[in-house]
Parts: structure tokens; C-alpha cells; sequence
């Protein structure tokens, strides 16, 4: 007689439970993300949807799909408009940034006295109102009023003129240069307050000079701080509205309604009642500048890793 052993019975698995989510975290982001979704998500979609229709004289407000950015694309003032801040771009914010940096520079030296009273003057005209900057600026480039007009009373010629066709971009480059030195100043001065003291204690035991520690340590330092200010400055170019719009009484024959792509879209806007084409030209101009940033960050990490 065979007796027949039964294999043992084999342990159950447990059973694997998928961790539950927690969504407590949704209660710190929630707000912000609810903010975010009003002033900035919500304003975009509704561009977007207004630039695909057109108030037509027959019909009302129809859809016209991408007819308004053909028209865009092809309309000289908006070119012009675009290719005027673009100049405005290339030629002052090398300056303004390359000014930031040399006081950033200097202040941060131990040869400069009085460094704390350099930084808060030089930041003072980030403080001051847009508005009450521009019109400060407008009353001293006044030929009829201002400072420039007893000047040129002075010397009996009318040597300085800001307000004239030629000079005009160079006068709202000289207040925008004004406002912003400062501002970026303070990115740059305290991006060069995170460097750490060794490499500055290395430098000088390997006989290091000031110049030389400036070139091989600082700037190179600051790479990251210097992408950033230009990525500001280029939004910041491509949306110039601000002081243009308030010299316009100044200058109206000057500065037209299309002097920059932003005022060209609120006269269009305000003015002319052309809602649709103002977002169509709003639209273009924020692929623009999220492109040209991007171009420009991605330069800029680049060459950073290397």
C-alpha cells in the first residue's frame, strides 16, 4: 500500500494595492494654479479665439480661420512696427546690460567707496512709476518747454533735438537705459555675491590680478544672471509701449498709432474697433518673443554646461 504525500499548499500572494494619491499638495498649488488659469491661460484662449473670426460689415463676426494672420504677415505697418523695436533691441539693450554690468562690477570691488549709496542711486529710477519717469523725460526733451528748448535758447541754435524723427528711438532708448540699468544691476551684483570666496583666495595665491580675476572668475560667474536679464530685456523690447504712448502728445507726427507692435494692437483695439486683428497681431507678437527667448535660453544653457 502506497501512501501518496500532498504537495503543501502554496502561500497566497498578498495582494499589491496601488498607493493612494494624495492630493493634499493641490491644496498649497491650487490657488496659484487657479490664478494662473484666470489672468494668464483664460486672457490667451481668448485671443486665440478672437483672432480666428472678423466683425465683416455683411454677416456680423464670422470665422475666417487664419485669414487675419495672412493679413498680418503681409501688412506693412505691422512690419514696420516690428522692425522698429527690433532695432531698439539690438542696439540698446547690449548697452543697457553692459552698463549694468560694469557698475555691478564696481560695486562689488573693494576700490569703490561709498558702494552702498552707488547701488541705491543706481536703482532708484526702477522705483519710480513708468508714467511719472516718461513724463519727467518728456518735459526735459521738450523743444517749446523744456530743458532741451532753454538750451537750445542758450546757445541761439537748435542743436538738441530729441523729439525730431531721427532721434526719437534714441530718446526712448536713453529713458528705457534710465529706468532698467539699475534693475538689472541688482540681478548682476547679487548673482556676483554667491560666488564663493575660495576661488577668489585661488586666484590671488596664483598671482592673479584684478582684470584677470574679473575675466576668468566673475563674468563667467555670471552667465546664468546675464541669460536672464537678456531674456527680460528682450520681452521688455518687444513689448515697449509705455513710454512711447505718453510721448505721443508730444510728437504725434513722430510717433504714430504703429510706432511699436503693442500700440499698433491698442489703436487697433481701442481706436479702430478692429478686436479681431489686434489679438491676430497680439498672437504673432507673443510667438515672436517666446521664440526669440527660447532661442536665446537655450544658447545661453549651452554654453553654460560647456
Amino acid at each position: 500500500m502506497t501512501t501518496t504525500v500532498a504537495p503543501p499548499a502554496l502561500a497566497s500572494s498578498p495582494t499589491l494595492r496601488r498607493p493612494s494619491t494624495d492630493w493634499r499638495g493641490w491644496w498649497f498649488v491650487g490657488p496659484f494654479m487657479i490664478v494662473f488659469a484666470l489672468v494668464f491661460l483664460a486672457p490667451l484662449a481668448y485671443a486665440l479665439y478672437l483672432s480666428l473670426f472678423r466683425d465683416q460689415l455683411v454677416g456680423g463676426t464670422a470665422f475666417v480661420g487664419l485669414d487675419n494672420y495672412a493679413q498680418a504677415i503681409t501688412d506693412p505697418q505691422f512690419w514696420e512696427a516690428f522692425g522698429r523695436v527690433l532695432v531698439f533691441l539690438l542696439v540698446q539693450v547690449p548697452i543697457m546690460l553692459a552698463l549694468a554690468l560694469g557698475a555691478a562690477l564696481a560695486i562689488d570691488s573693494a576700490r569703490l567707496r561709498g558702494a552702498s549709496f552707488f547701488r541705491i542711486v543706481l536703482f532708484l529710477p526702477y522705483a519710480v512709476p513708468a508714467v511719472v519717469a516718461v513724463l519727467m523725460w518728456g518735459y526735459i526733451y521738450g523743444d517749446q518747454f523744456g530743458l532741451t528748448a532753454n538750451v537750445n535758447d542758450f546757445l541761439g541754435v537748435e542743436l538738441v533735438t530729441p523729439f525730431a524723427k531721427q532721434w526719437m528711438l534714441v530718446a526712448i532708448g536713453n529713458i528705457v537705459t534710465w529706468e532698467f540699468v539699475g534693475y538689472n544691476m541688482l540681478i548682476f551684483y547679487s548673482a556676483l555675491k554667491t560666488i564663493p570666496g575660495e576661488l577668489y583666495e585661488a586666484a590671488s595665491i596664483d598671482g592673479a590680478g584684478a582684470w584677470r580675476t574679473v575675466f576668468s572668475i566673475k563674468i563667467p560667474s555670471l552667465r546664468g544672471a546675464i541669460v536672464i536679464a537678456t531674456i527680460f530685456s528682450i520681452i521688455g523690447s518687444f513689448q515697449l509701449f509705455n513710454e512711447p504712448n505718453i510721448l505721443r502728445p508730444l510728437a504725434p507726427n513722430v510717433i504714430t498709432t504703429y510706432y511699436t507692435p503693442n500700440m499698433y494692437a491698442y489703436y487697433l483695439s481701442f481706436s479702430g474697433q478692429q478686436f479681431n486683428y489686434a489679438a491676430t497681431v497680439a498672437i504673432i507678437m507673443g510667438v515672436i518673443t517666446a521664440v526669440i527667448a527660447y532661442v536665446v535660453q537655450l544658447r545661453g544653457s549651452r554654453a553654460e554646461v560647456r
